[in-house]
């Protein structure tokens, strides 16, 4: 992806490798390991007992992006008649759906809603292994990364939610983690997707970053970091590979500071408002907005009877408490009954996914929210 200021925001990818190499169970590795990302379905969710559909959606800009359903639990359908609640699930930066799978059934989100009477559909954005084909590019091309989160809100989640809704007839609950987070915020902001999407359930909420406390990650902002990676021709940010630039910035950096919590680390800031990408003051932005600077995504204007939980963690450093609470200031104006937010004092950022506690802590309201709308 583009790694210019996206706007008001930068996304430094700085030490995912780690994860990579120890975080992720070795099924999930070798299905990393396929360029395409085949055989999600047939390695990873069909081996546990579920059922599984691939789906390809195309985007208006020409990407084509991969998408998992679980249509049922391991004990097939069940009793409950009907149609089930479609839920969307919308994966973070450095991700992809696969985080929704990488815990035992019993603990990974994807699977426990399954299980618990949803269709559950499965989200991967442009540039990850499992999205990365286009009608008319290669990922060899730098034109295939000519993007930013933008394109992400305002191409890939719409593609996704409109099939969802169409194949299922039904609006859809949205599930999304850290930057998915961001991007429905985007989208509801300027009022998208809302005649298909039923709730949102926002973890990790990102959607200021004014006060992230990370000082690798303020750094490496301040000194325009992914500018210098974009003009040195570097487009494509794979921290799975084990040369080039991120995983020699990743190595560099852990031999002087302890990389115990990667993603803590990893940083979207360079201004505190989130706006559209930012094309120059001059004619740039002139030419695409009409105006000297990108518009804002303003959040006062999320419609105040879109259900909405956000849940965020006390010892998170991307989603910053002071942030979430500007957030929250922002949403002063939301039906008190559609809007349900929780704190859980001790969970940083990847908590939220990997939290061998998270059925019971968020899941579980999760589920909750959802049925009650």
């Amino acid at each position: 992806m583009v790694m210019t200021s996206a706007t008001s925001l930068i996304l430094l990818l700085l030490m995912f490798a780690a994860l990579a190499a120890g975080g992720r169970t070795k099924m999930l590795r070798e299905l990393e390991s396929n360029n395409h990302g085949d055989g999600m379905c047939k390695l990873v969710i069909e081996t546990q007992g579920y059922s599984c559909e691939d789906h390809k959606v195309t985007t208006e800009d020409g990407y084509i992006l991969s998408m998992q359903r679980i249509p049922a639990g391991r004990w097939g359908p069940g009793k409950k008649s009907g149609p089930k609640p479609p839920v969307l699930l919308q994966h973070g930066l450095l991700t992809d759906a696969l985080i929704w799978l990488d815990m035992p059934p019993d603990e990974a989100l994807g699977f426990i809603l399954a299980d618990n009477g949803f269709d559950v559909w499965l989200a991967n954005v442009r540039g990850t292994t499992h999205s990365s084909s286009h009608t008319s590019l290669s990922p060899n091309d730098p034109e295939y990364w000519e993007w930013s989160w933008d394109e992400l809100a305002a191409y890939d989640l719409p593609a996704m939610a409109e099939h969802v809704y169409h194949q299922t007839g039904q609006k859809i609950h949205y599930v999304a983690h850290s930057l998915g987070t961001l991007m429905g915020f985007a989208a509801f902001s300027r009022h998208r997707l809302l005649e298909m999407v039923r709730s949102a359930a926002m973890l990790s909420p990102i959607a200021y970053v004014g006060q992230l406390p990370s000082p690798v990650a303020r750094a490496g902002a301040d000194i325009f970091l992914g500018d210098a990676f974009y003009w040195l021709g570097v487009r494509k940010f794979n921290p799975h590979e084990k040369q080039g630039p991120p995983s020699k910035l990743a190595a560099d950096i852990c031999t002087k500071m302890s990389c115990f919590n990667i993603q803590d680390l990893i940083s979207v800031i360079r201004k505190k408002n989130i706006a559209m990408y930012d094309y120059g003051i001059i004619a740039g932005n002139r030419k695409h907005y009409g105006q000297a600077m990108p518009p804002e995504y303003d959040m006062t204007r999320i419609p105040r009877d879109l259900p909405l939980l956000l849940s965020y963690g006390g010892k998170d450093l991307l989603s910053d408490v002071k942030d979430v609470h500007t957030l929250i200031e922002a949403l002063s104006n939301h039906d008190p009954d559609k809007l349900v937010v929780q704190y859980v004092e001790k969970y940083a950022h990847m908590d939220f996914v990997y939290g061998v506690n998270a059925k019971q802590v968020v899941y579980n309201p999760v589920m909750d929210f959802f049925k009650s709308n």
